[in-house]
């Protein structure tokens, strides 16, 4: 019975390294004065990721460089394995993301209430998770419902 628990904590152990392992990076660009990118980092964080934060003096060069198009616009930019990330965009979305060979980047455009970063209140507007394929057109990912 005492090497069954003894392998049981050490299967669950191994499991849980693998976890941490598995944690993904995403390289977030944003303005040094913005609250809510701070926000979204946060969000990320507790979601599992491991953020590596760029602080940048010139947010449209870098969106342009990474290909987002302006009717995809917010504040912050990311990337995850080559792929962009768009503002407030949801953590679960962001892993959807790296498993999506078609798209090359998502966006929340705007700035909505009530999504990852811009929560006051508990207002929360509606907004959409946009896909951006390789083709270039939209693409919805996903919908979130005002509250």
């Amino acid at each position: 019975m005492k090497a069954k628990n003894l392998a049981l904590l050490a299967a669950l152990f191994a499991a849980s390294t693998v976890q941490a392992a598995d944690a993904l990076t995403i390289d977030v660009h944003r303005d040094a004065n913005c609250g809510c990118c701070k926000k979204w980092i946060s969000h990320l964080e507790e979601n599992g990721f491991k953020v590596v934060d760029h602080v940048e003096s010139n947010m449209t060069a870098v969106k342009h460089k990474l290909g987002v198009v302006p009717r995809l616009a917010s504040c912050h930019t990311a990337v995850i394995d080559g792929k962009f990330v768009e503002g407030h965009v949801p953590a679960a979305q962001v892993v959807e993301l790296t498993k999506r060979n078609e798209l090359v980047g998502i966006a929340v455009p705007g700035m909505p209430a009530g999504s990852p970063g811009m929560e006051t209140g508990g207002v929360q507007h509606a907004y959409q998770v946009i896909g951006l394929t390789q083709a270039g057109a939209d693409q919805v990912v996903a919908e979130y419902p005002a509250k």
